[in-house]
Formats: C-alpha cells, sequence, structure tokens
C-alpha cells in the first residue's frame, strides 16, 4: 500500500503564490548607458526623461518547471512510503529455564515407546525437544546437571538453538552424581540477571540429592522468595528395584514455590505431563502489530533537484542570448 506519513505536508501548497501575491517584487540598481544628445532628443520630443525599469518575466515553461519542483519538495517531505502487510511480532512473557538431570542413571535403558527400549535420557531429549519447540514466546534456557551444574543455553527466544543444544548433550558430561539442590541454586542465579518477571523452572531427574553443598528444600525456599515457580518431574517408577527417586522431595520442592510434580515411566506419561504442564503455564505472550515500510522519500528530492539545475540552466541560456 501507498501512502503519505505527513499528508498535512501539502497544505503548504499555496504558499509560494502567497508570498508571489504579498511581497513586493525585488527591486535592483543597474548603471545605464545615457546618451549625449539625449537632452536634446527629450526636448525635440516635447516628453521628459525619467527613470525606467526592466521587469523580468519568465516565461511558461519556467513556471511550470518551478512548479513541478515545489511540488516535488512537498512530495519529499510528505514522506512516501510503501507499507507491506501488517505482521504479528512476538513478545517475551516469561523466562523458562529446564534444569535436567544427565547423571549415569540416565543411561538406564528401561525406557519403553511403542515396545521399543532406549535409554531415559533419549526419550526424555525426544519429548523435551517437542515441548520446547511449541513455547514460543518464552525464553528458554538449558542447565544441565550430575555432580556439577553447568548452563547449556542462557536464556534466548531462538528455541531452535536451545532444541540444537539439547540434541548435542549425552549422559556423563556433569559427572556421575545427582546434585539437585546445586542444580536449583545455579538456576535462582541466572534468574538474577533476568529482566523478566514471570520465572518458570521445570527440574527433570530420575534420582535423589547427592547430599552435597546447599540441600534441595533450602535451594527451593530461595527460589520462593525470588518468586521462581519450580515444576519436578521424576524420570522413572520409583518402585523398581534399583531405583533411588526421592518422590517426595520433588514434591516438596514444587509445593514451595507454587509448582506441580509429575511421574513419567515411559513416553506416553512424560507426553501427558508436558500436555499439563502447557495447561498450566499457557503461552500468553503478548503480540504488537508490526508493518514492513520502504521510504520513497528519496525520489521526489532528487527530482526536485534535477528540475532545479534544468531551470538554472535554462535562465543562462536565456541570458547568454539576450546579451548576444
Amino acid at each position: 500500500m501507498f501512502e503519505f506519513s505527513n499528508t498535512w505536508v501539502f497544505f503548504l501548497f499555496p504558499l509560494p503564490f502567497l508570498v508571489w501575491w504579498l511581497m513586493p517584487p525585488m527591486r535592483r540598481k543597474a548603471n545605464t548607458l545615457v546618451a549625449p544628445f539625449a537632452g536634446q532628443a527629450a526636448e525635440a520630443s516635447k516628453q521628459k526623461l525619467r527613470r525606467s525599469a526592466w521587469i523580468s518575466r519568465r516565461n511558461a515553461l519556467q513556471w511550470l518547471l518551478l512548479l513541478l519542483a515545489w511540488i516535488c519538495l512537498l512530495g519529499a517531505l510528505a514522506r512516501p512510503q510503501l507499507v507491506g502487510q501488517p505482521e504479528m511480532k512476538v513478545k517475551t512473557a516469561r523466562s523458562f529455564l529446564v534444569a535436567a538431570d544427565i547423571s549415569f542413571s540416565m543411561a538406564a535403558r528401561d525406557w519403553v515407546k511403542e515396545d521399543q527400549r532406549s535409554t531415559r535420557w533419549e526419550g526424555v531429549k525426544e519429548v523435551m525437544g517437542e515441548f520446547i519447540s511449541r513455547r514460543e514466546g518464552d525464553r528458554m534456557g538449558l542447565v544441565f546437571f550430575g555432580t556439577h551444574a553447568y548452563l547449556q543455553t542462557p536464556f534466548t527466544s531462538e528455541l531452535d538453538i536451545v532444541e540444537w543444544f539439547l540434541d548435542e548433550t549425552d549422559v556423563g558430561m556433569a559427572g556421575q552424581m545427582t546434585s539437585i539442590g546445586k542444580a536449583i541454586g545455579f538456576g535462582i542465579r541466572l534468574f538474577e540477571q533476568d529482566t523478566l518477571d514471570h520465572k518458570v523452572m521445570l527440574l527433570l531427574t530420575d534420582g535423589s540429592d547427592g547430599g552435597k553443598g546447599i540441600t534441595p528444600l533450602d535451594a527451593a525456599y530461595m527460589a520462593q522468595k525470588d518468586s521462581i515457580k519450580i515444576y519436578t518431574l521424576g524420570i522413572g517408577d520409583p518402585e523398581a528395584p534399583g531405583s533411588d527417586l526421592d518422590e517426595e522431595s520433588l514434591k516438596a520442592i514444587s509445593e514451595i514455590t507454587g509448582g506441580q510434580y509429575f511421574r513419567a515411566i515411559d513416553h506416553e506419561s512424560l507426553s501427558e505431563a508436558y500436555d499439563l504442564l502447557d495447561q498450566l503455564e499457557p503461552m500468553e505472550f503478548e503480540e504488537e502489530e508490526y508493518k514492513p515500510v520502504t521510504e520513497l522519500y528519496y525520489y521526489p528530492t532528487v527530482a526536485s533537484i534535477v528540475i532545479a539545475l534544468l531551470l538554472l540552466f535554462i535562465r543562462s541560456i536565456i541570458a547568454l542570448i539576450r546579451r548576444t
């Protein structure tokens, strides 16, 4: 769509005509050649000598060029634009941090999908990738933990980058233990550097805290003070032989911070947990209208300059002809 941004500029169109009508003509003095016999000629013709004036008149072409130059100048000041179709631009609504356990226990091959077994981490990665891809409007971050917690992806709205870093992560990269308290504390420090008020953490683990450093409950109380809501997700069957999943601690963490606990023992239950999480934390992002605009003011500006130069050239030619 073509439009002018400053349409009020066209009200200035009659300005040159008002100036021409109200302002007196410009007078310039010039030396004249007086013939020696001018007095005798005036006496013989019974006329009196008087001052004379030369009125410089422009022809129709010059007036037309002046008018076109003025119109082009007004057109440039009015800022002509080509405006594209309005687009909706997503504004970030919240910071969503995923803290995932990648200790050695996540390599257990007891994850079932369609009668096929895989490691817990492979199953979690697959479903988590689908969850991340549909969180449009959130700034996502990734923290992985084992013996230690480390940042894999800082908060970003580029969800493709978050998914890529998720795919590049494997079990054991953070050590063999499970330090849930350290993971929560690390997430709290990340949120302190963030500017958004709505802060959500998703904590995934299949074990219990290793007992070193800050305890999970103490970390949960710290998160509560910073208005961080923590959803906990227990991976695996706590009643299975060899499982050390501490559901009581995970439930307590979520209750303290106003979140909720989920259990996932297979692909279907994990998908249901993510679907429920989508309902609890819907994508309530803001939208703003964005219109792509292409400025065209330089076209009438160049046209006005070209016309003005052409007018000067014509006046120079006329003046040269008169002198010859």
